[in-house]
């Protein structure tokens, strides 16, 4: 299939394959959200606007970042001032840039009164970014603030399949600058009209392009992370069906790199799966050219029609040694995972169900969808080790629920089980704990990545109430 022109390289749009699998296995007033009504009209289809750039900087001796106000506050300029003013952002159309970019149904998204998404972006679903939308269309700045320290900015999205369609949402993002860091916050602020609790879907958190001269993709995605191992130069051929690969870096970072050696990393604590690659001739290309190459740390996420996201990134200048080093320096994630279901999801998602959503309130209730048996409730991907975490235990109240049997997926594997990971459930009132001792597990080995529980359900109103998940 021939690539249009005009293509926006969106990771979203050829990583369906990878979507499809994952679903299978696995400050000031807010605006009311009538002001983000999508019914109304806003522009003819098709029309396309030129944005003169509006922009607002921060900089130390070491680095200089850029916010366009004309496109959604997103980062469209980033420079390693160690090395020359040169911006390493792509911003080839309004689908590039280091922003902020979410996933939820229905697939395909319309919206009454406007032309549908073109044929290429129908499986993208609801798919509100901070730059703007395919038709040329900027986001709404809504608040700004520079104070020489701290770059913030509130904005109204756009649909990106759409013509001139808001998101019914609004999304925030803060800039520190650190040594040689950009250090970020990112919230979204949902007030969808339509109260669906649509399926989880993988969320870029944030993605970010750079120019066609950094392309060399590095990261570590082994069974030793933090130990220093060797690292891996990723290639990947770009094509329609799948322009990015997908991939565990299980020390929480990437970076795209030039001839030199030296560019820019990506850490997402909060994350570790991640997407990327590089289209187009490589070691070419400035900020309006189409050569660019794509990170995202990715985690699958349900977005409910009234939630509050918040994450944290950073955007590392230097060279691989440089990168790494800092992420080594951070805190590091706990040796062993666990999940205390207080506030939110923690990450964790349904095959088959929903939930009561947002906010959460000290437990997921969760609903089998109805004639569903056998739905699947699948944590995030995160990683340990085996022989660190053999026993896992799950707290909860399980009604008409006669079994669980636990998933697990050691590192670059499928989803495997064994028939000692099956707990029985008690038909007893009130909470219990369900306790897999894995120890004997014979495929429970090496550096394990992500849990998922299967439930058998039975009786008319099955209901499972998850309290906390640990490994011990």
């Amino acid at each position: 299939m021939k690539m249009p022109t005009r293509i926006r390289l969106h990771s979203s749009f050829a990583r369906r394959a990878f979507l499809n699998a994952a679903a299978a296995s696995s400050a000031g007033a807010l605006l009311a959200p009538a002001a983000f009504s999508q019914t109304e009209v806003l522009a003819q289809p098709g029309r396309r606007r030129d944005h003169p750039e509006q922009m607002s900087f921060l900089a130390n001796d070491k680095i200089k970042v850029g916010i366009d106000l004309a496109k959604g506050g997103a980062i469209t300029f980033l420079a390693d001032l160690t090395r020359g003013p040169e911006n390493m952002i792509n911003s080839f159309d309004l689908g590039r840039q280091v922003q902020m970019s979410y996933y939820s149904g229905p697939v395909p998204f319309r919206v009454p009164g406007h032309e549908g998404p073109r044929q290429t972006w129908e499986q993208i679903g609801w798919n509100p970014i901070q730059v703007g939308d395919d038709f040329g269309n900027a986001s709404r700045i809504l608040e700004h603030r520079n104070d020489g320290h701290e770059l913030y900015v509130r904005c109204v999205p756009m649909q990106w399949p759409l013509d001139d369609v808001p998101g019914e949402c609004t999304f925030e993002s803060w800039l520190r600058l650190e040594g040689n860091v950009v250090r970020a916050r990112a919230r979204l602020v949902m007030t969808r009209a339509d109260t669906t609790q649509w399926p989880a879907r993988d969320q870029e958190l944030p993605a970010v392009y750079t120019n066609g001269p950094w392309y060399d993709l590095v990261t570590y995605r082994g069974d030793q992370p933090f130990t220093g191992g060797a690292l891996s130069h990723l290639e990947h051929p770009f094509t329609m069906d799948a322009p990015w690969m997908n991939w565990p870096a299980t020390e929480h970072w990437a970076a795209l790199l030039d001839k030199s050696g030296h560019g820019l990393g990506v850490w997402s604590p909060e994350t570790t799966l991640f997407s990327g690659g590089f289209y187009g001739e490589k070691g070419k290309g400035g900020q309006k050219d189409a050569p660019t190459g794509y990170i995202a740390p990715n985690r699958v996420e349900i977005i409910d029609h009234n939630i509050t996201h918040d994450y944290s990134y950073a955007l590392i200048c230097g060279d691989v040694t440089a990168i790494r080093g800092w992420v080594y320096a951070q805190q590091r994630p706990a040796r062993l995972p666990s999940w205390t279901f207080t506030q939110d999801r923690q990450g964790w998602t349904y095959v088959d169900a929903t939930d009561s959503g947002w906010p959460i309130r000290g437990k997921l209730d969760i609903r089998p969808d109805q004639g569903k048996t056998t739905p699947q409730i699948v944590g995030p991907v995160t990683a340990w080790q085996a022989r660190d975490g053999q026993r896992v235990t799950v707290r909860g109240r399980f009604t008409d629920v006669s079994q669980i049997r636990l998933f697990w997926r050691a590192l670059d594997k499928a989803f495997a089980t064994d028939p000692l990971a099956i707990a029985t459930v008690h038909p007893v009132k009130g909470v219990q704990e369900l306790s897999f001792d894995l120890h004997h597990c014979a495929d429970y080995l090496g550096l394990i990545t992500q849990l998922r529980l299967d439930p058998r359900t039975g009786g008319a109103a099955p209901l499972i109430e998850l309290h906390s998940i640990a490994l011990s």
